[in-house]
């Protein structure tokens, strides 16, 4: 066990830190709380469901984002797409199919739509095709076969965390604007200051 969370604690160390997060959260910002866009994550598998954590946490500070999936966009949940929007695309081989299928899909519906990039492979076809770029470092998977996406989806997840947080940073979310979008559980009373 500890083996295994040193692994994954050395890969979270190693994350390439670059002015690339400041030029994305930027965006983000522009697109979504200065131009009334939204920001739309994507991934396929595992790293669609890490797309779909990173975009109801947005939501929940502040940032409007939806998830939309790869496949279901093919049949016709691109309509969720608007010309302002900024999109977050995860893929650890920079290759699936799907995805790099949405980059032209979107291109075709609105040429000028952003695309911020989450992947392993900053050489790969999907990097190229992005504005910008947000590598997760490459570290292989814990998996002893080396396969089930374990590493990859934890460096995702906390590239999205870093920019959530930022986010929040920039637009200066607060407890009460938190208290607002989550009205149930623990968290909405801790907001609100009940538990105190």
């Amino acid at each position: 066990m500890r083996e295994i969370l040193a692994a994954e604690s050395r890969a979270i160390s190693a994350i390439p830190v670059t002015d690339d997060y400041e030029r994305a959260v930027a965006l983000i910002v522009e697109r979504v709380h200065r131009n009334g866009g939204k920001l739309i994550t994507s991934g396929m598998g595992k790293a669609g469901q890490i797309a779909m954590n990173i975009a109801t946490t947005f939501s929940s500070t502040g940032t409007p984002a939806v998830n939309l999936h790869p496949s279901e966009a093919q049949h016709g949940d691109l309509g969720v797409v608007q010309p302002r929007d900024v999109m977050l695309l995860i893929s650890n081989s920079g290759k699936t199919r799907e995805i790099i299928e949405l980059v032209a899909l979107t291109h075709g519906l609105y040429p000028s739509i952003p695309f911020i990039v989450i992947t392993g492979a900053p050489g790969s076809p999907l990097a190229q095709q992005a504005d910008i770029t947000l590598s997760t470092g490459g570290a292989p998977e814990v998996c002893p076969l080396g396969l089930t996406p374990t590493t990859s989806t934890t460096m995702m997840t906390v590239i999205g965390d870093v920019l959530v947080v930022n986010v929040m940073r920039e637009i200066g979310f607060t407890k009460a604007d938190y208290a607002r979008r989550h009205h149930g559980g623990y968290l909405g009373s801790a907001a609100r200051g009940d538990n105190q």
